[in-house]
């Protein structure tokens, strides 16, 4: 089978999470603490109840399939197919009722992120790929005029993905989640990069990836990502022509401190600065 083959099945994820999800957002909801104590690291009953869903529908339809998911741990991670599944990348925006966060649905095959989603339901908008192409699918955009509107159904659309050129740093958007959130060995390396560049954002998470994807975003650098964090995403960026890596240029498939470029001259020149130290 090839990644083409699961995209309906995907698709099925993320209409389950997202009906698991959506009844909590904006909602009084409690959030524990995972950390006990560390850097406050929240997990809701939205994030529990949208990983139970996936997982049930991925045994049920491919018992022998491995799933890595960031709530309820690993399974048969040998397996030639691995399911790796984050319900809510970006739980403090969700908390805050901020709609920066999205369902992430990744798969591996032999050990190689081969199809990515990334869902945001409250916005209905949805990211996809797999290393050869990515489409971003949501509402239409209306045309109207002001003496000529009325209301219409809701209506979506697709469009294909592609990266923007970003010749140097100085012409470059950077975006991280958050500069704190970045090892403290590592941080000044973050900083000297941030400061060649001529914007940056903070607070994106997997909607960062994204938007790098779309064309709106050059760079997005992070550290202490795991696998749930980044394997979706990867074939969405690489899909729209952009280039994701770990700081040292290997594979970021396992997470760790990752650097995603749109054009490749930005991402040299970011490498060449973080590898400074």
């Amino acid at each position: 089978m090839t990644a083409v083959d699961f995209e309906k099945f995907v698709e099925r994820l993320a209409d389950a999470s997202g009906e698991a999800i959506l009844p909590f957002f904006r909602t009084s909801l409690a959030a524990e603490d995972k950390a006990h104590g560390g850097a406050f690291d929240p997990v809701t009953e939205a994030d529990r109840a949208a990983e139970i869903a996936m997982r049930r529908l991925i045994e049920g339809a491919f018992p022998d399939h491995g799933i890595i998911g960031e709530e309820f741990g690993d399974a048969r991670v040998d397996a030639e197919y691995v399911w790796v599944l984050d319900p809510i990348d970006g739980t403090k925006s969700f908390i805050c009722g901020l709609p920066l966060w999205g369902t992430l649905i990744g798969l591996e095959h032999r050990g190689r992120p081969c199809y990515g989603l990334m869902h945001q339901p409250f916005t209905r908008e949805r990211f996809s790929g797999d290393g050869e192409a990515a489409f971003w699918r949501g509402p239409a955009r209306r045309r109207h005029s002001e003496s000529n509107w009325k209301a219409q159904p809701a209506v979506e659309e697709r469009r294909k993905l592609q990266t923007r050129p970003c010749a140097s740093l100085a012409e470059a958007t950077l975006m991280t989640t958050s500069p704190k959130l970045i090892d403290e060995n590592l941080r000044d390396a973050f900083f000297r990069v941030e400061a060649q560049t001529r914007l940056s954002r903070y607070g994106g998470d997997c909607y960062a990836y994204c938007a790098l994807a779309a064309g709106h975003v050059d760079l997005v650098i992070e550290t202490n990502l795991n696998p749930y964090d980044i394997v979706a995403l990867i074939p969405i960026v690489e899909g729209a022509g952009g280039i994701v890596t770990t700081w040292d240029g290997g594979s970021a498939a396992q997470g760790g401190a990752i650097v995603a470029a749109g054009d490749r001259r930005a991402h040299e020149a970011a490498m060449a600065m973080l590898a400074k130290g």
